[in-house]
């Protein structure tokens, strides 16, 4: 039997995500049944590849990654996306955050139903081509 800590994030988290996703509830459900049951989800960050992100990343990679903070800032303001999630990230005792790039428009929802959860960035593998940021259910 599923535990009642688990149903209630998975309905707390449905009915987050149902609202973003056009009222569209089984697939809500679905989503966030995923989510909860694997504890987290990953969402890859666009724009990686602009400016001097790359060498953000490489940087990054030299740090502990328990020493590497991440928060997503929505962007209302964005002249391309209103609804534009932007993945700043930092190091510990480092001088300020850095814009590493955008979620995807198609998992704004995600992270807006998460919210309040603290995100820990990710290095995939070593891969300086792209980066990723793991929101925990």
């Amino acid at each position: 039997m599923i535990n009642e800590t688990m149903k209630s994030k998975v309905f707390t988290l449905g009915n987050k995500l149902a609202s973003r996703m056009g009222g569209d509830r089984r697939a809500a459900f679905i989503e966030a049944w995923i989510i909860v049951k694997a504890g987290a989800v990953t969402l890859p960050v666009k724009g990686v590849m602009a400016g001097n992100r790359q060498e953000a990343l490489r940087r990054l990679g030299n740090y502990n990654p328990a020493d590497v903070r991440a928060f997503l800032v929505p962007e209302s303001d964005n002249a391309y996306d209103p609804a534009a999630v932007a993945v700043m990230v930092g190091v510990n005792g480092g001088r300020g955050y850095y814009k590493l790039g955008y979620l995807p428009k198609e998992q704004t929802g995600i992270a807006a139903a998460l919210r309040s959860k603290v995100p820990a960035i990710k290095v995939l593998n070593g891969d300086i081509q792209g980066a990723r940021i793991t929101l925990i259910a």
